[in-house]
Order: C-alpha cells, then structure tokens, then sequence
C-alpha cells in the first residue's frame, strides 16, 4: 500500500514514517496542500492523506477519481473546507479524526482565558516601554471570582469545564445535548442565551456547521454582561468579527482570545512576514491590546499531533483495506 501525505509538516513526517514502519506502508510526504497545480503527483498512490486549510476546489474532486483514488483522509477533526456533496458525487470516502487530544486545546483555552484575564498583553506593552507601575489599568479578577459559562460540552468543552473548576469558578454551560457526566463540573442553562447573560467569562467549544455562522454577532454580544472575557478556540466562523470588534470598542466585551478567525484560511499556516497582509479586519484583530490572537494553535502539542498524523493514516488504511471506516463523515 502506498499513501501520499500532503501539507506535511516536519513533525508530522516524522510520526507518519514511525506509522509506515509499523504498518508496512510505504508514505510519501508533500509539504504543499493538495491543489490542482500538484494532484499529478497523486498518480501512482492508493490513498491520499491531507490537511487542508482552505475550501479545496471542486475540479480536484474529480481529479482524484480520475486517478483511481477512492478516498480522502483528513489529518483533522474538523471538516468544513470539504464539499460532502462534491466528493459523494466522484465516490469518495472522507474520513477525519475526531478524538486526538481534547486536553490540548481545552488546556489553551484556558491558558488564553488566563491571559486576557491577568492583562498580560497591557503588561508586556509597559514593560516594553520601562513603566514599571502597579496600575488601575492592569489590576485584574480571579478566576475563582468568576462565572464561566461553556458553550459546546463535548470532549473538549467539558474538559475546559473541570480545569476552571479547578480553579473554583462558577462554571455554568449550554450544548442542545447536554450530557450528564458534564453536570459533575457545571450547571447546564435551558438556552444559550441564558448562560451567556450569566458569564463573566464565555469559552466557544462548538463546530462550524451553517446553522452556527456568526451565531455569536451584534445581538448575542448586546445579551452578554458588560464587560465579559471571550474566548474562542472553536471556529472563526461561528463569530462576526466587525460585531466582535463593536463589542470590544464599547467595552461590552473587555478582552478577547481568539484562536481561529473567520477569514484565517488566507492567512494562517502560512509565513507573512514582510509581506502585506491585506486583511484589514486580521490587522486590526492583530494589533489591538485587548485582543490575544493565535494561528490556530490550540491543538499543537506534540501528542496531538502524533494522534492526528496516526488517526488520519489510519482512516485511509482502514478504507482501502477494508472498504470502509468508523470515521467516514459523508
């Protein structure tokens, strides 16, 4: 069997060949997304392994029944930058990776809550300017004092849920299935709404679905107290960024930490630097103090990554040794 892996990192090069020796899979690494400029080089492969980080075009669909290949497996949990209907129609199977490391981004959402909580991007910018005073500005709540609601209380929702806490904050939540071994770490709200009114501090933990685009914009920020933390590790989409940015400059929201953004496909994984970033929105995201923003690096430690190199190889084995696949999402 022979898999070509696309969008490989060095990391996740080397835990594919680690896989490879142990399934006596011979793999080859592409560095470069699949698109149509490089598909040719899937001539030749069984099973093709990727990690998109952009809608991918529909021709490549087609493309890759053309050269016999039957299946996509996706380095990812996420699937949005897939066209399910496009890839049903050329007879390809899409798998994906749907448990890897919920700790991982649960500990960062955390971790950036903290930051933004603590001052730490004012700090750093008096530090940097030798103003060492004990300010107002920078004088911050505890988390122990705080009410924190989670919305989305799957794996990684519910894990964010028991590491605040841990804390001793009042942790409250809202997902349309709640589920009971969640009630041990938070107290579930009949609507979102509710919860989000409540919070002192708001964690996103849910999927980019269409019924989710910019479900959190001008209306539901105008819901939430004044002066709320927000942080998002979920998915850009889900939150208007313009409402976001209103928010922030009304002090409805006093800080924010985002680790996706809606328009970050254009950007994110990619090296811009002194490049112009046209993005005006991404600029502003950038350079303001009262906003954390990451590239989409929740999830990369290295016992995700590992797990996210081995569960996509896996999808692909799975289905062109057996057919099928536990993780087929279309």
């Amino acid at each position: 069997m022979k898999l070509i892996m696309f969008s490989a990192r060095e990391e996740e090069v080397t835990a594919a060949n680690i896989w490879g020796k142990q399934r006596e899979v011979e793999i080859a690494n592409v560095s470069e997304p699949l698109s149509l400029e490089n598909i040719h080089l899937v001539k030749g492969f069984d099973g093709v392994c990727l990690c998109q980080t952009k809608k991918m075009e529909n021709e490549i669909y087609k493309e890759l029944k053309n050269k016999g290949i039957k299946q996509i497996a996706s380095r990812t949990a996420g699937v949005d930058m897939f066209d399910m209907e496009e890839a049903r129609k050329h007879g390809l199977s899409i798998t994906n990776v749907p448990i890897y490391s919920p700790n991982a981004i649960a500990e960062y959402a955390v971790t950036a809550a903290l930051n933004i909580v603590r001052n730490v991007n004012h700090i750093k910018v008096a530090m940097k300017e030798q103003d060492y005073r004990w300010r107002k500005e920078i004088i911050s709540k505890e988390i122990r004092s705080m009410t924190v609601a989670i919305i989305g209380t799957g794996r990684i929702g519910r894990i964010t849920a028991q590491i605040f806490k841990g804390f001793g904050a009042k942790v409250i939540g809202y997902d349309l299935y709640p589920c009971e071994e969640a009630k041990e770490y938070m107290e579930y709200k009949e609507t979102m709404e509710e919860a989000i009114s409540q919070a002192d501090l708001i964690s996103l933990h849910i999927p980019a679905t269409k019924d989710n685009f910019h479900l959190f914009n001008k209306e539901i920020f105008e819901k939430m107290k004044q002066g709320v933390f927000f942080v998002n590790t979920a998915r850009g989409t889900i939150v208007d960024t313009k409402a976001l940015i209103e928010a922030l400059d009304s002090g409805k929201i006093t800080a924010a930490a985002l680790d996706t953004y809606e328009n970050e496909f254009n950007y994110f994984t990619k090296d811009f630097t002194g490049k112009e970033v046209d993005d005006e929105m991404l600029k502003e995201l950038t350079h303001r103090n009262d906003v954390l923003l990451t590239p989409h690096i929740a999830f990369y430690t290295e016992t995700a990554v590992k797990n996210l190199v081995e569960g996509g190889l896996e999808g692909a084995y799975d289905i062109l040794k057996n057919g099928t696949s536990d993780y087929i999402v279309n």
